[in-house]
């Protein structure tokens, strides 16, 4: 029986007075690739701020790779990837130094090598001895995706990934992102980036009014089949609960 990465009952979130996420069910099977849609506010970096062990919520369970939160957080960290809109790095350290402070962080093997192996995947081994405050935003970007997978983590998490990557470093993060897929690894995305996502996910679901509303199974989707079916289930009114 395949076993569940991601296991949430009645998530409950809210920011001050307003509920951002009511009574959410959700669960992701090992080895599975979810792309998470909906609108902008629905709550989509919010659940994966919660799952990252980076976002306190109000109610309900959380099981993350194993380990439930808050009470397991620690545990759960050793075993996420998240790459959210901060990069977490250090600026005035080169890239080898950022992979270096984190790796010793995370006491990671033989950690050179692993550092070494990573910046060539990103495209950044001929810059490891720059400053970070001298890359782009993609550049950025990309160094901190081999941050993220220093510690070979089973359960990978990214919030709009693509944003503000060029084309080349766009292609690159694709071609990671299927590579680990066909590690068996499994993959929760954010992301509106249909073409680049579509080749890549196992399903689709909306997040909408805090709550899963809708899920589609991707067998053989078209590009326009996806948006139509966004379009219809992004504009279908969702009965409001009391919480």
């Amino acid at each position: 029986m395949t076993s569940l990465m991601v296991d949430v009952r009645g998530l409950m979130k809210r920011f001050g007075y307003r509920w951002v996420l009511r009574g959410l069910d959700w669960t992701v099977e090992s080895g599975q690739v979810v792309v998470l849609l909906g609108p902008n506010g629905a709550g989509k970096t919010t659940l994966l701020r919660i799952l990252a062990t980076l976002t306190r919520f109000q109610g309900g369970r959380v099981h993350v790779a194993g380990a439930r939160l808050p009470q397991e957080a620690t545990q759960a960290r050793q075993r996420i990837g998240y790459l959210g809109h901060a990069t977490f790095l250090y600026p005035d350290l080169s890239a080898e130094q950022n992979l270096r402070f984190f790796a010793r962080l995370y006491q990671v093997p033989d950690a050179e090598t692993r550092i070494h192996a990573l910046l060539e995947q990103v495209g950044l081994l001929a810059r490891r001895r720059d400053p970070v405050r001298t890359f782009s935003r993609g550049m950025q970007q990309r160094l901190a995706l081999a941050r993220v997978l220093l510690i070979d983590p089973p359960l990978l998490l990214f919030d709009e990934p693509f944003t503000g990557l060029d084309q080349e470093g766009a292609a690159t993060l694709t071609d990671i992102l299927h590579e680990l897929a066909q590690q068996g690894r499994t993959l929760i995305l954010t992301s509106h980036d249909f073409p680049r996502v579509l080749p890549l996910a196992t399903r689709f679901d909306l997040l909408h009014r805090g709550r899963i509303t809708a899920s589609l199974p991707n067998h053989g989707l078209t590009i326009q089949t996806l948006q139509d079916w966004y379009d219809t289930h992004v504009t279908t009114p969702v009965p409001e609960e009391r919480v």
